[in-house]
Parts: structure tokens; sequence; C-alpha cells
């Protein structure tokens, strides 16, 4: 893709270690410059990662990358009891000095913590727009998972950051539709909805319905307990010419692969603790149903994947408010339980016209909405709107 125009710096601002994201082999062309729209590309880290840089160049096309570390740490935390903005400046002094001698069009930050805050105080003082992508409803994410005190702590100091560096934002590009009902709570209205930019070469139209023998299903997520596929571990234990294969990993990983061995399902569960993605996209549209659980009130990467790809999707109706992007012309949705996968699996091998249906509706709405192709444009076109504003 060649932009009509060129811009000379971004700062991309992340809380990642994109060494993690190099060894899970979640790397995406031109993730951080989309379209090509700059020549050059500074990711600052809030951490001390050090990552290399030759394997993260497709993350910036054709711009020359560099990479910059502002570590945060545990200390900070105390020392500005508990990131109180006016104690975090002198913390951020020194992305202002960087800042000041690079010169960057715009900023760039992927979520709205500490690495927002450095964008704020960019703009403060050098008058440099920001832009920030909202990837999590936190509230309702931690009715799910409210961890220990110290977490609550910290979930509380970090309420005060978000709120103050949305405010002044320059754009906010909530990532799913959810995202938005907390954007409206803080009265936030600078926003357009922007799905993440996902796979631009390895996701392929699912072609052949007809069903493998074994079927063969697929799953893909964290195994952590807000996504915990027991009960689809379960449901396909009861279902002897079903195999399933699990692609992730966490803290649940060990305790599923009992449940597999419990059930009696144990040979026919395989379980891919990592995969790259480049991989993972190509293999997708070769399995027949892709099925998961999640808690969250969102649309993960790993739905909206195989989504975009037509392949029939089963997944779980959470607790509360559903998911907007999840209707029933995309994807069947099921109780949490071993009978609602079971069924909706059986469903799905026994009505061929059903699943073909399914999964035309899929990619129909995913290539809509959020195929690469359209949200790469969109958010040249955003980023080209804030630059000239």
């Amino acid at each position: 893709m060649i932009a009509q125009q060129t811009y000379k710096k971004l700062f991309v601002i992340i809380p990642d270690r994109l060494s993690d994201l190099i060894r899970k082999g979640e790397i995406t062309e031109r993730y951080y410059n989309p379209g090509n729209l700059f020549d050059e590309v500074h990711i600052i880290m809030i951490n001390d990662d050090k990552p290399d840089s030759s394997k993260l160049q497709s993350t910036v096309g054709r711009a020359k990358l560099y990479l910059h570390n502002l570590p945060a740490g545990r200390n900070l935390f105390i020392k500005t009891l508990g990131w109180r903005p006016w104690l975090l400046r002198g913390w951020a002094a020194p992305a202002i000095e960087l800042a000041e001698k690079i010169g960057p069009t715009m900023i760039r930050c992927h979520g709205a913590n500490l690495n927002a805050y450095l964008a704020y105080r960019i703009k403060c003082i050098l008058g440099i727009p920001y832009i920030v992508s909202l990837h999590t409803n936190m509230v309702e994410s931690k009715k799910i998972d409210r961890g220990g005190f110290l977490d609550r702590l910290a979930y509380w100091a970090q309420g005060t950051i978000e709120k103050l560096v949305l405010k002044h934002a320059d754009m906010v590009l909530p990532v799913y539709l959810p995202v938005v009902h907390r954007l409206e709570q803080m009265g936030i209205q600078n926003y357009v909805v922007c799905y993440n930019v996902l796979n631009p070469i390895f996701l392929q139209k699912k072609e052949n319905y007809a069903l493998h023998d074994p079927v063969e299903v697929v799953s893909v997520g964290r195994q952590l307990k807000g996504k915990n596929p027991e009960n689809l571990i379960r449901a396909i234990a009861t279902l002897p010419k079903v195999k399933l294969t699990l692609i992730g990993d966490g803290p649940l990983h060990t305790y599923l692969k009992q449940v597999a061995k419990d059930s009696e399902a144990e040979g026919r569960v395989e379980f891919i603790p990592s995969l790259s993605n480049d991989e993972l996209c190509r293999r997708l549209p070769d399995y027949d149903v892709f099925a998961a659980h999640t808690d969250y009130w969102e649309i993960p990467k790993s739905v909206l994947e195989p989504l975009l790809t037509g392949l029939p999707v089963v997944i779980n109706r959470r607790l509360g408010l559903p998911v907007p992007e999840l209707t029933e012309d995309v994807c069947i949705s099921v109780d949490n339980t071993v009978d609602g996968y079971k069924l909706a699996l059986e469903r799905l091998m026994g009505d061929d016209e059903f699943r073909i249906k399914l999964g035309a509706g899929a990619f129909k709405k995913a290539n809509s909405q959020w195929a690469p192709s359209i949200t790469e444009a969109k958010y040249m076109d955003i980023y080209s709107q804030v630059i000239a504003k």
C-alpha cells in the first residue's frame, strides 16, 4: 500500500514487551506504520525490554525503526504515590527532551496508561498531537479478575491516568464497540471505532466447507480464568467424531490437559502452546469450526480472525451485556455449558446448509468492517486528519 502523502516522524509509545510478541510470533505487517505514512518510527517502551529490532522491521513497513526505553517499574508507583499526575512530571521529562530533539509529527499510544501520560506531557509542552487506542473496557474487565489488594490499587491509579490522557487526546480509537461504553461514561466524545489491523497477508477466505473425518474444531486464546475452555473440552469428549485443537498457553494450561485426560478426550484434544500469527492465519480456513469461551466484554483478535476467513464460529453468551459485533448472523451463541457447546457443534455437523450460510455471513460482515485493508486505510485517514489539524 502506498500513501498519497508521507510524514517524517512518528512516536509510538507502548507498555508492551516487544520481545514477548516476537517470541509468540504476534508480529503484524505495518502495525505501527499504517500505509507507510511515516519515514521514521520511534517506538518508546516504558520498560527495560531490548528486543531484536530486525525482527520488528516489518511492523513499521518501509520506515526507519528506532527503539527507546523509559522504564516505569514498581518504584515509580511508590515514588509518585500511586502515579499521581503531578508527581510523574519528573519521570516524563526525558520523553519531552527526546521529542524536542527528534521532532515527531504525531504520537500514537496503544493503551491509556503511563505510556499515554508521556504523550500528554509532550503535548502540553511541545504541542505535538497524540492519538490513543483503547483496547479494553477496564471497568468490565476488572469485574472478571479483581486480583489482590495491589492489583486493585494499581487499577484505581490507572483510572486517574486514563481519564486525564483520554480527555486531552486529539483522537481516541476504541478497537471494539464495547469500549465505547467506557468512553461515554467518562464523557469522551472525540472517538472513532477502529478495529485492530490484522494479518494482511495470510488471512484467506475459507473455500471448502466439506467436513473432515474427524471434524476439526480449533480454539485460540489465553488459557486463563476469564477464557477457560473447560466446557468445550468436555463437550468434545461426548462427540467421538470430533477433534479439538487448542492453541495458546496460560495459567490453566496444565489443568486443561488434565481435564482432557479425565474426560477421556485426551487422544482427540491437541494442545499447541504457541504458534506464529502468520501460521495460525494460514491454517484457519482448513479447520471446520472455531469455538471459544470468553467472559470479557470484547471481541478479541482471536475471534476477529476466524470470522474474517468465513470459519463457522461458536462462542458463549457472556453474563451482562452482549458483545455487539457477535450477532446471530456471524456466530452461534451458546450457554457456557457442556450441552451448550455440544448442541451447537452437532447442529453445525448435521446441517451443511446452515454451516455454509453461517460461514458466509461471518465472512461478509467481518470483511465489510474489519478487513485488514479497510482498517489500515481508516487509520491512515485518521492520522492524516489529526496531523492536518
